[in-house]
């Protein structure tokens, strides 16, 4: 009875967030498109043209690529953790986690689903969660860095309010990494995490992967030169789109700022970032000739790129459904892989 009642509550809560989510979003896009004056609704989108299409088509192609970088990404730390992991089944959960992440909101997170399938192909559940943890701890560290040396290069950027804005991101981020990083890799504080509960497991084997880590600095450089490569291919499909709409601030003041819209796009406010990235749009690109409208429309337009990519993951996510897919912290036992109590 009691289990009943606990995931009647934790129900209630996810469906309480989810339609807080959805207001916000809402709220946030209505907000955005009364600030459109009424004379450029008609100009939002340019004309047609194969331009256009080659454009859009080239944001797609890059976007698709990169979501298999992101797999080969997740696959340098499951490596790295000890995991026998082929890139090809990578790529499929990974596919099959985009997909649920846009189109399934309100069923087991994207994540939460990559974590699943891998534990159940390795059955090793801990490392599984560990690896999807430390793998996106990765774009913490280079979305910021990209920022910095676009800053660096074109240091008039800094003379504007969205160049100031971007730097504070960035640096506010690598703080929080750092901090993370710190405690969660520390002995004495990640270290007592490790126990014997589902939780404590998988805590402590955030602690031993970024312990190994510290100790194979070749896998980081590796991990690192993988994680660079998928976010430049991610920036660059975002600026096809926006070359797709008309929309050219020029390549240092992209690089500065479509990372920190990638940034604050993630955070939890938001469905698929509705509102949030549109907003960031706004904020960053207002000094550089992008009006509201089409700040708010390259939002939009990047929105369902991201929608028609992950479509290609319906296929990975029905023929691994049957097994049954969710947050399970209780089937399978602790997988010692020889990285457990390392520090």
């Amino acid at each position: 009875m009691a289990v009943i009642i606990d995931r009647s509550r934790r129900s209630t809560r996810r469906a309480a967030v989810l339609a807080l989510r959805i207001v916000v979003s809402v709220a946030m896009l209505t907000i955005l498109i009364a600030r459109i004056p009424t004379d450029e609704l008609d100009d939002l989108w340019p004309d047609w043209t194969l331009s256009t299409f080659g454009w859009l088509v080239g944001a797609i192609v890059a976007t698709a690529g990169a979501f298999v970088l992101a797999a080969a990404r997740w696959h340098e730390v499951a490596i790295t953790l000890g995991m026998k992991a082929p890139l090809g089944s990578l790529v499929n959960h990974y596919l099959a986690g985009q997909f649920v992440g846009n189109f399934l909101p309100t069923t087991i997170g994207g994540d939460v689903l990559r974590v699943t399938r891998l534990g159940r192909d390795t059955t090793d559940r801990p490392n599984a969660f560990a690896s999807v943890i430390i793998e996106r701890l990765t774009g913490w560290v280079v979305l910021p860095l990209l920022t910095i040396i676009a800053l660096a290069i074109n240091r008039g950027l800094l003379r504007e309010t969205s160049g100031r804005i971007a730097l504070a991101i960035a640096l506010a981020t690598l703080l929080v990494l750092f901090a993370i990083v710190y405690l969660a890799e520390h002995p004495k504080i990640g270290g007592r995490i490790v126990g014997e509960t589902a939780l404590r497991q998988r805590l402590g084997a955030v602690h031993t992967g970024l312990s190994t880590y510290r100790r194979e600095p070749a896998a980081a450089v590796r991990l690192i030169a993988v994680a660079i490569a998928y976010q430049c291919l991610l920036v660059s499909a975002m600026g096809m789109a926006a070359a797709a709409m008309g929309v050219r601030p020029g390549p240092t003041a992209w690089l500065a700022f479509a990372p920190m819209v990638l940034i604050v796009q993630v955070l939890p406010v938001a469905i698929g970032g509705l509102g949030v990235r549109e907003g960031a749009l706004v904020v960053f690109l207002g000094a550089h000739g992008v009006s509201d409208g089409q700040a708010v429309s390259l939002g939009l337009v990047l929105y369902a790129l991201n929608l028609i990519v992950s479509l290609l993951g319906a296929p990975s996510f029905a023929l691994g459904a049957h097994n049954g897919d969710g947050d399970d912290t209780t089937r399978k036992p602790f997988k010692d892989n020889g990285n457990r109590g390392a520090s």
